[in-house]
């Protein structure tokens, strides 16, 4: 409510309430004056505060496509885990020709492998869930798709254990059992979430409080810009000889301010008062509400949850690592590669069921920049290792046997 509202509102109480209490003797005038003897003030009342949803198309609205932290922190996941290598192991061999590897590389028509992938991963980070289809022909596996979190429904059998998943846009639903003939039709990739047996728990939900008072921090910016020649405050009239606005007054005094000190234009202009008006500011400043400091800490508080260091998005008063090479390191060795290795493993185990064959994709950390040091490291001492054969070295460093080699 604004300030101008607020004295209409107060004024029209204070006229109710004087009309109850007066006696049928008392005239309109001396309801007035009675009024006015204590002056006009706008107070404003204290609400709750207000949260978003606690779903995936409020965080993907609130978070992803409207703050700028979880934008940047949930790109900078996902695009550096799509662009991380997959090795396809069969036994102690490297497989380097293989349906399963053409597939993660080109699932399907409209997108390419790192694009199939950084949705998945994105997925993962907004919802907790993320699902694969596999379409078939003659019971090999063709294409992948991703499928929207939001549109998936987990049907539960009468002892509580998920039997189906049911998917539906619109109108139109379709049911894929869980336990079928020719293995899972979808892969369902899901992170802990304590609370749900079967669905996953949203890295980006932990952080909504944080994102909340970011986003509301950057409107109360945009609208004290647009409003900075109507700070919160009241006009208090009061004159030293007694008398009240009449009404004609009040309309106009309402009618110059809302048209010559609102906006953005109008700016910084000074308020003129005729006798007996005084502006009394009754909010707090920026300085007053600790506004950067509060603003920086919610954005520290939503790379925290998503595991990407302060350091890497910009935000200030961050000096956990030493420096800019420490932080990567540290964002590619606890976040990037446990998630990939996870979704890896996932989609071995899924890919197995088709080829009829245990074959497992393993992330390929030496192309990783950000554990460049680490692999360097442990590259020479390796080397330095005199009493380890060749082979004992490449298996040390993680190495496998490639399908050729003897």
């Amino acid at each position: 409510m604004s300030w101008l509202a607020s004295i209409g509102a107060w004024r029209d109480r204070a006229r109710k309430n004087n009309s109850m209490t007066k006696s049928p003797q008392i005239s309109e005038r001396n309801e007035v004056k009675s009024f006015s003897s204590s002056g006009l003030i706008s107070l404003h009342e204290t609400q709750n505060a207000s949260w978003s949803s606690r779903n995936y198309l409020s965080m993907s609205r609130e978070g992803f496509m409207r703050n700028p932290i979880a934008h940047r922190a949930i790109r900078m996941i996902a695009e550096t885990a799509a662009n991380v290598s997959w090795t396809l192991i069969d036994g102690d061999r490297v497989l380097t020709d293989h349906p399963a590897l053409a597939l993660i590389k080109k699932p399907n028509s409209y997108s390419a492998g790192a694009d199939f992938l950084e949705t998945i991963y994105g997925h993962l980070l907004l919802s907790g869930n993320s699902f694969v289809k596999c379409v078939q022909t003659d019971g090999d596996p063709i294409e992948l798709h991703t499928l929207r979190p939001d549109r998936i429904r987990v049907i539960s059998d009468r002892n509580g254990w998920p039997s189906a998943l049911e998917y539906q846009v619109g109108n139109s639903k379709q049911q894929f059992p869980i336990d079928g003939e020719n293995g899972h039709q979808i892969l369902h990739l899901k992170l802990f979430h304590p609370l749900d047996d079967h669905m996953g728990f949203a890295p980006l939900e932990a952080a909504m409080t944080a994102l909340d008072l970011h986003n509301s921090a950057s409107a109360w910016n945009k609208a004290l810009l647009d409003n900075s020649a109507r700070p919160s405050g009241a006009l208090v009239y009061q004159p030293k000889d007694g008398g009240n606005l009449s009404q004609e007054q009040f309309d106009r005094l309402k009618t110059e301010l809302e048209n010559g000190y609102s906006g953005v234009k109008r700016a910084g202009r000074p308020l003129l008062l005729e006798g007996g008006l005084d502006w009394k500011a009754i909010g707090l400043t920026p300085k007053d509400m600790d506004f950067v400091d509060a603003k920086n800490g919610a954005s520290r508080d939503i790379a925290l949850a998503l595991g990407v260091p302060p350091m890497l998005l910009g935000i200030p008063g961050d000096n956990t690592y030493a420096n800019y090479q420490e932080a990567n390191r540290a964002f590619s060795r606890l976040t990037v590669l446990p998630l990939v290795t996870r979704i890896a493993a996932s989609m071995s185990s899924w890919l197995s069921e088709y080829y009829d064959k245990d074959i497992r994709f393993e992330p390929d950390a030496d192309k990783m920049s950000g554990l460049a040091s680490e692999r360097e490291s442990l590259w020479s001492r390796m080397q330095n290792a005199t009493f380890l054969s060749d082979e004992e070295k490449r298996k040390a460093v993680g190495y496998q046997r490639f399908d050729h080699d003897s």
